[in-house]
């Protein structure tokens, strides 16, 4: 039925079950299996009218992209620890500076994948009103299929 699966992670405690819920259905189906996570670029504030804003130095940038490098890589194990655990092997994929939603619809389809799994939101509380949410944009593409974890 699903013969490679891509399994998105932020690392969040929902996101988690998504990725345990992908796994094992990974395994049932003897399927292939890519996990990825995605980090946001930067923030810069640019400002406007009175405002000066804020533009970050290059090592500011650096140590930026340098965190977000390290927090991906911790994300990467533990999924990575979850399928050898059960038993089967996973492609790791840490794309940065990108819209999460953008870089896993364009991953899944780059890569041929019949399934995205996620977990159902990773944010909170206001953020997550402000920025929408991720799994709502990667279901409202419809190109992959898209399995839901709560």
């Amino acid at each position: 039925m699903y013969a490679n699966i891509l399994l998105s992670t932020d690392g969040s405690d929902v996101a988690r079950k998504g990725i345990k819920h992908g796994i094992a259905l990974a395994k049932a189906l003897n399927a292939e299996v890519t996990v990825i996570t995605v980090t946001e670029p930067l923030p810069i504030d640019y400002g406007g009218g009175h405002d000066s804003g804020w533009i970050p130095t290059q090592q500011e940038v650096d140590r930026f992209d340098a965190a977000c490098k390290e927090r991906a890589g911790k994300v990467l194990d533990e999924a990575q620890s979850m399928a050898e655990q059960i038993g089967i092997s996973a492609e790791l994929l840490h794309v940065p500076n990108a819209r999460p939603a953008d870089a896993i619809i364009e991953t899944a389809k780059s890569r041929g994948c019949d399934l995205i799994v996620m977990g159902s939101h990773g944010r909170r509380g206001f953020r997550k009103l402000f920025l929408g949410s991720q799994t709502s944009e990667v279901l409202a593409d419809g190109s992959v299929p898209v399995l839901v974890v709560h």
